[in-house]
C-alpha cells in the first residue's frame, strides 16, 4: 500500500494481523526460468540461431512470451511476426514446462510454516491458466494452495486488482490483511490497487523493471524467509 521507496529492513505495520499471503508464480513462487528459456531458445535454434545463456534470459522471464521473443529475438508487440511466434513460443513451453522448475531456496520452509500456522497461501500470476496448474501439478502445490488465480482467470491480469481481490475473495479475507509478494513492477502497482501490503521479491527476475526501490512495495524481502518477519510468523 506504500508509495514511498522500499528498503530491506523496512517493517510492514498491520493495522490488523495478517490472515494470508499470495504469491506471484514465475520468479517468486518459483524458479521458471529453465523452461521459459528453453522454449524461447527452441524458437531461436528454429532460426538458425545459437541458444542464448539463461542469464540473458533469466531477467525477462516474468514478462513471459513477450519479454523473452523482445530479448531473444528483437520482435516486439505490433511486428508482423510477433503473434506468430508467441503461439510458437507457447507451444514450445507446453512440451517444457515442469522439466527443470522448482521453489527457490526456501520457499518450501516458507509454506510449510504458513501452513503450520493456519495461515492459507494462495497464487495469483498472469500466466495463462493452462500452463498455471501443471506448473503447480509439477511442483506438487495444486492442492495445497488456497487459491489459484491465472492471467485468464477475471476480466483484467495484473497490474489491474482485479485477480488479486478475487483470490481474496475466494479465500474470505479482507485484501488490508493479505500479503501479496512479485518480483514485477505490475505485481505492486496490482497490490496497491487492491489496497494490499506488498513484498518486492529481490531474489526473482527483476532486471527489467527498473530500480526495485521505486516500485513502491511495502517491503522488499531478499530471501523468502523475510516473509515470515513481515507476517510475525
Amino acid at each position: 500500500m506504500s508509495n514511498t521507496p522500499a528498503h530491506a529492513s523496512a517493517r510492514i505495520h498491520w493495522p490488523q494481523a495478517p490472515q494470508a499471503v499470495l504469491f506471484d508464480l514465475d520468479g517468486t513462487l518459483a524458479d521458471t526460468a529453465g523452461d521459459l528459456g528453453g522454449a524461447l531458445n527452441h524458437l531461436r535454434v528454429a532460426r538458425g540461431l545459437a541458444p542464448l545463456p539463461l542469464d540473458v534470459l533469466r531477467p525477462y522471464a516474468s514478462a513471459g512470451a513477450r519479454g523473452l521473443i523482445g530479448v531473444g529475438l528483437n520482435i516486439h508487440p505490433g511486428h508482423d511476426e510477433y503473434e506468430s511466434l508467441r503461439l510458437a513460443f507457447l507451444d514450445a513451453y507446453t512440451q517444457c514446462l515442469a522439466d527443470t522448475t522448482a521453489l527457490f531456496d526456501g520457499m518450501d520452509a516458507v509454506l510449510r510454516t504458513l501452513e503450520a500456522r493456519g495461515m492459507p497461501w494462495g497464487v495469483v500470476t498472469n500466466k495463462p491458466h493452462r500452463f498455471t496448474l501443471p506448473v503447480m501439478d509439477g511442483l506438487q502445490l495444486r492442492e495445497r494452495a488456497a487459491v489459484i488465480i491465472s492471467g485468464d482467470s477475471t476480466a483484467h491480469a495484473k497490474p489491474h486488482p482485479l485477480p488479486l481481490l478475487t483470490a481474496c475473495e475466494h479465500i474470505g479475507v479482507d485484501p488490508t490483511r493479505v500479503l501479496y509478494v512479485g518480483d514485477d513492477l505490475r505485481d505492486i502497482q496490482a497490490a496497491i490497487a487492491a489496497q494490499m501490503p506488498s513484498a518486492a521479491a529481490q531474489w526473482g527476475y527483476i532486471g527489467h523493471s527498473g530500480d526495485i526501490t521505486e516500485w513502491g512495495a511495502d517491503v522488499i524481502a531478499c530471501h523468502p524467509s523475510d516473509l515470515l518477519d513481515q507476517l510475525g510468523a
